[in-house]
C-alpha cells in the first residue's frame, strides 16, 4: 500500500515538473548564462519638473512589472546647496512606493554640482556616482559626467577596466547622463575615446539623457540612444517648432533582453501629454522616425 502511494506520488511529481516546466523557464536565476528579462529606461525629471508627468511615467512603468529600472539622471532641480536636501526628500515617497524592484540612478548635472551635492546623491540614492552591475548574463556600467562636458580620464579608465573584467558578459550597456557623443557622431567622427572603448569590448548600447529629446545613432554596430524627457519641461523646444519628429515628446522605454538580443520599445504618454504612440527604437535613426508619425501602425503590413 505504501509502495503504491510512493509510486503514484513519484509519477505525479514527474508529471508536474513537465507540465509546469514553463514556470521554471520564465523565472531564470540572476546567475543564469541565459538572458530573459525586461527593464525600463526613465528619462530626465528636471529642469523645471512636471510632477504630474513624472508620476504618470512611473505608474505606467510599474504596471509593466519590470525586473528593474535605469534612470538617466536629473532627478532634482539642484544648483543650490540650501535647497538640495529638501528636493531629494520629495523623491523619498516615490522610492518607497516602487521599492519592489531595484532602481539604478545615473547622476545628472542637476543632481551633482559640487562635493556636497555628490555626498548627498550617494546618501539619498544608495548608489555611488559611478558603478556597474550584472543582471543574469548582461552587464551595465553607470558613469558620471555630471560635472564635465564629456567623460573624464578617470571615468574612461574605470569603464575600460570594468569592461575588461566583464568581457564575457553579453549584452553590455553603458549609461551616462550627458549626451556629448551626439555632435561628433553626427559629424562622422568616431575617433572619440568612448567609442573606441565600447567598440573594443563589444558594447552594444550606449544610453544617455540630458537633452530632453529622443535621439538614436548607430556607429560600428554600437547603438547610441538619448532617452528624452520623462518629466522635464520641453516648452522651449515646442515654442521653437520642435515636436515628435524631432524627438520631443514625453516617454519612457521598455527593454526586452532575450539571449544576446535587445529590443527597445519607446512608449509615448497619451491623453493630454501625448498621443500614446509606440515604436521599436530601431525604426528611428539620426534623421528621425522611419514610420508614419500620426500612427506608427499605418506603415506596417500585417497578414490578414
Amino acid at each position: 500500500m505504501h509502495q503504491t502511494v510512493r509510486s503514484s506520488l513519484a509519477k505525479w511529481l514527474v508529471a508536474a515538473v513537465f507540465a509546469g516546466g514553463f514556470f521554471l523557464r520564465t523565472l531564470p536565476s540572476q546567475t543564469s548564462s541565459r538572458n530573459d528579462f525586461h527593464f525600463s529606461l526613465v528619462g530626465d525629471r528636471t529642469g523645471d519638473a512636471q510632477p504630474q508627468i513624472w508620476g504618470r511615467v512611473w505608474r505606467e512603468v510599474d504596471l509593466l512589472h519590470p525586473d528593474f529600472v535605469v534612470q538617466v539622471g536629473d532627478i532634482i532641480q539642484g544648483g543650490s546647496d540650501e535647497k538640495a536636501e529638501a528636493q531629494w526628500a520629495e523623491m523619498r515617497p516615490l522610492w518607497k512606493q516602487y521599492s519592489h524592484y531595484p532602481i539604478y540612478l545615473t547622476p545628472g548635472n542637476h543632481d551633482i554640482w559640487n562635493k556636497k551635492s555628490e555626498d548627498l546623491f550617494v546618501k539619498e540614492t544608495g548608489r555611488q556616482t559611478h558603478y556597474s552591475f550584472n543582471y543574469q548574463n548582461a552587464h551595465f556600467v553607470i558613469l558620471d559626467n555630471s560635472r564635465t562636458r564629456d567623460l573624464s580620464e578617470e571615468q574612461l579608465k574605470f569603464l575600460e577596466e570594468d569592461l575588461k573584467a566583464n568581457k564575457d558578459k553579453n549584452p553590455k550597456f553603458v549609461v551616462c547622463h550627458r549626451d556629448y557623443w551626439i555632435t561628433p557622431l553626427k559629424a562622422g567622427n568616431t575617433d572619440i575615446p568612448l567609442h573606441k572603448i565600447v567598440k573594443q569590448y563589444g558594447v552594444q548600447q550606449v544610453i544617455s539623457g540630458h537633452g530632453h529629446r529622443f535621439v538614436r545613432i548607430v556607429r560600428d554596430g554600437v547603438a547610441y540612444m538619448e532617452v528624452g524627457s520623462s518629466g522635464g519641461t520641453m516648452i522651449g523646444k515646442w515654442k521653437n517648432g520642435d515636436g515628435f519628429r524631432q524627438g520631443v515628446f514625453y516617454h519612457h522605454i521598455w527593454v526586452r533582453v532575450n539571449g544576446d538580443k535587445v529590443q527597445f520599445t519607446v512608449r509615448e504618454l497619451d491623453g493630454q501629454f501625448g498621443q500614446g504612440r509606440m515604436f521599436d527604437a530601431s525604426q528611428w535613426d539620426e534623421n528621425g522616425p522611419h514610420f508614419e508619425i500620426g500612427d506608427p501602425g499605418i506603415s506596417g503590413k500585417p497578414m490578414t
